[in-house]
């Protein structure tokens, strides 16, 4: 593919970067990125990736706009209050960067459909508000052999890491399973900072990006930890899980199931 002038123009200070270049830009433009959740940290994420010129973005999300969403979800505006996500998502981003295809799947992820969809894109990045939708992406990650950069937020914590399936650690090398409902505060009942999903969706975008590129150090093997009350990073280092129930020397998950109703939570444990 070639650039033409108003492109490279666009993407120069991109294409200044030794580590990218024209090459580079061009492998960005050729990407496939899946944003599961058009939410809190699909929303910077989607704008980043949409800027950054990314060739197919694609967004999955089966709720609609609500008041509550703004104050963090920058994806959306007070006029998109009761649309569905997907579809204000695709406008904006279309607004802020023409060349990028945008795929909309207006409906809940679940075993059933998850890996036909992964298996079309290069990078699946979690921006869900569920435990069990993390376990589901995880699980269907791995199955599809897609890179997967999780993310999650509760009240002033952020985490962010990278999975390469049967390379790194998997999410279940973390946590066995989903908790139990109420065990854990939901943003609903706890709150969150707004700002916070910007700083860690932004993470998400960049990981996803260095994949795409091949470059730089992924987040695999360390989970990311930020408090914003703090303004202070924390990495800690994880590895694989020999006994994982998925990607351990002896697996007892071989197929992709709905682990548990959704529970609506942000994802975030308690810190380590």
């Amino acid at each position: 593919m070639e650039f033409t002038e108003e492109q490279i123009n666009r993407y120069s200070r991109h294409i200044l970067l030794p580590e990218v270049g024209g090459k580079g830009q061009k492998k960005i433009a050729k990407s496939r990125i899946l944003l599961v959740g058009a939410g809190g940290l699909g929303s910077p994420a989607a704008l980043y990736l949409a800027a950054a010129g990314v060739g197919t973005i694609g967004l999955i999300d089966s709720d609609v706009v609500d008041l509550t969403n703004l104050q963090r979800q920058v994806l959306h505006h007070t006029p998109d209050v009761g649309r569905p996500k997907v579809l204000s998502g695709k406008e904006k981003i279309q607004a802020l960067n023409p060349d990028v295809l945008v795929s909309m799947y207006e409906e809940r992820l679940t075993a059933g459909n998850a890996l036909k969809i992964f298996g079309d894109y290069d990078v699946v990045i979690d921006g869900v508000d569920n435990f069990p939708a993390k376990f589901l992406i995880n699980d269907a990650c791995f199955f599809a052999g897609k890179p997967l950069v999780h993310g999650g937020i509760l009240r002033f914590e952020g985490r962010v890491t990278t999975i390469i399936p049967k390379k790194s650690a998997c999410y279940r090398c973390l946590f066995k399973a989903p908790p139990p409902p109420g065990l854990v505060a939901s943003c609903q009942e706890a709150g969150v900072i707004g700002v916070l999903a910007g700083i860690i969706g932004t993470i998400q975008a960049t990981e996803a990006l260095k994949l795409v590129l091949g470059i730089g150090r992924p987040l695999t093997d360390r989970l990311l930890d930020f408090d914003a009350r703090k303004t202070q990073f924390r990495e800690i280092k994880v590895r694989r899980n020999p006994n994982c129930a998925l990607c351990g020397e002896h697996p007892t998950i071989t197929e992709l199931f709905d682990d548990g109703d959704p529970y609506a939570g942000c994802a975030m444990r308690p810190s380590a």
